[in-house]
């Protein structure tokens, strides 16, 4: 009976714009100053089980798939999900998949956003839930012992616990009631009550288990998603859920689908430093600070700073701060945010609001990322741009043409291939080609490094939708 991991990483964490975007959202960023993001923490986290199941939004499948590459992991099935469909649905998609690997599978499913700093702790937390669900069909969920009356999460009501002592870590304890978030009287009056736990998101059962409770509670779930997996296809490394059947399927999140409603649901306690990193808040308390309490990632100065965040994610820039108390700010190549520690949770109102303007840095960061490497926009006007394009060794574009614009490329290091028309050249560095208005071409690198050009683009029209792709070594089309 293997034990599969579930990572579920279809969050957006509008929270922590501006690094946190639609097309790069947060856990593909280094958040807690190491080296890994938060999606490789959490598959390193869970590497010693069997290869695991992920479950995606379609737009970031390539990065998703590079980023658990470069940590040597490899998971038994990368399933994309045509649209947000919330938790319930996506652990439903997996736990079918792990049956196929496995009739007998026990699944451990964790958001790929999540921090956890003692892993000891952790898998003593998970050895107790996967031996649990094993021996029975009982529904485990981990519940974090709090460390203060914090209103941003859901609390789970045991029946254990007195005098203000929370749950043992060492057992299981049956759930008496899921409670929303609370507002701050209630907060502390569950602290020091020692009979709740945050609700944590995170679960550990039989698939078959989940799938029986499931079509209990929301069988509509359950029908559109097996419909929806037998009609899956295969692409590349990635596994298409049938898009039609699982259009049809309810949205709803396992908490209100099933926990809530179930009768054989048990919580593990869990204090292993956990956070869902819901905001900036989160990220400057998890990370480390200096003599003033000021943590810092990125070329950074601080001068009479006390108690902030300050997150300099542009490696071209220099961040001085002086005289601050209590403020976020968080620089990027094409957004700054500056907050009061107090307010951070109000970014997602100015996420509304770029929405509504219509703007785009709620979208895209300057550089973006491709399956074959990125672009950074480093200029542009009213008839040009000017990107700076990275191609990944022995990596290709599409065949592509563009009907407003033409493009000169120079080489700036590594070597290009460059097909125009039926014509095929090698460039090398400080060499150019010219690309008109209407003309098929195709970029390669053929060598072992990265190969890194200019791009002048010039037009009536600039928009990364002028493109007509003929062959694509990736499957997009348009």
């Amino acid at each position: 009976m293997q034990v599969i991991p579930i990572i579920l990483s279809g969050g957006a964490g509008t929270r922590l714009w501006p690094l946190s975007r639609k097309h790069f959202p947060k856990q593909f960023h280094k958040l807690t100053g190491g080296e890994h993001t938060l999606l490789q923490e959490t598959a390193l986290r869970v590497q010693h089980l069997a290869s695991p199941i992920v479950v995606c939004n379609e737009d970031h499948r390539f990065m998703l798939a590079e980023q658990l590459h470069s940590i040597g992991i490899k998971p038994a099935a990368i399933l994309l999900e045509p649209e947000a469909k919330n938790t319930a649905p996506a652990i439903a998609l997996a736990a079918i998949k792990a049956l196929q690997i496995d009739p007998q599978a026990i699944i451990a499913v964790f958001p790929a956003d999540h921090v956890i700093r003692d892993q000891h702790a952790f898998q003593q937390a998970l050895d107790i839930a996967a031996q649990a669900a094993a021996t029975g069909n009982e529904l485990i969920t981990f519940g974090i012992v709090p460390t203060h009356p914090e209103t941003g999460y859901g609390y789970i009501e045991t029946t254990d616990g007195d005098g203000g002592l929370a749950p043992s870590p060492a057992q299981t304890t049956t759930v008496k009631h899921f409670t929303e978030k609370p507002d701050k009287d209630t907060a502390e009056q569950y602290l020091t009550s020692g009979k709740h736990l945050w609700n944590s998101g995170m679960f550990v059962f039989k698939a078959a288990a989940y799938l029986d409770a499931l079509q209990h509670t929301a069988p509509a779930i359950v029908e559109h998603c097996q419909a929806a997996m037998r009609a899956a296809r295969d692409d590349l490394d990635f596994i298409r859920v049938d898009a039609q059947a699982f259009d049809a399927c309810p949205s709803d999140s396992i908490d209100y689908a099933v926990m809530e409603k179930a009768d054989n649901v048990r919580v593990v306690p869990l204090d292993a430093g956990w956070s869902d990193i819901g905001g900036w808040r989160a990220v400057w308390e998890i990370l480390e600070k200096d003599a003033s309490h000021t943590a810092s990632i990125g070329d950074v100065i601080t001068i009479n700073t006390h108690n902030s965040l300050v997150h300099n994610d542009n490696k071209n820039k220099l961040v001085v701060t002086i005289g601050l108390d209590d403020l976020v700010v968080v620089d990027t190549k094409n957004a700054l945010l500056v907050a009061h520690k107090d307010q951070v949770q109000e970014v997602k109102k100015a996420v509304e609001e770029m929405a509504n303007c219509e703007r785009e840095e709620h979208l895209f960061h300057r550089e973006v990322h491709r399956p074959w490497g990125s672009y950074d926009s480093v200029d542009n006007g009213q008839r040009y741009q000017v990107k700076r394009i990275r191609v990944k060794p022995g990596a290709s574009l599409s065949l592509q043409m563009h009907h407003h614009r033409a493009e000169h490329w120079v080489v700036v290091s590594g070597t290009a291939v460059v097909q125009v028309g039926e014509k095929e050249s090698l460039l090398t560095e400080n060499q150019s080609v010219y690309i008109p208005i209407g003309e098929t071409h195709r970029l390669t690198n053929p060598g072992k490094v990265a190969l890194e050009l200019i791009e002048v683009q010039s037009g009536s029209y600039l928009g990364e939708d002028d493109i007509v792709r003929f062959e694509d070594t990736f499957g997009r089309v348009g």
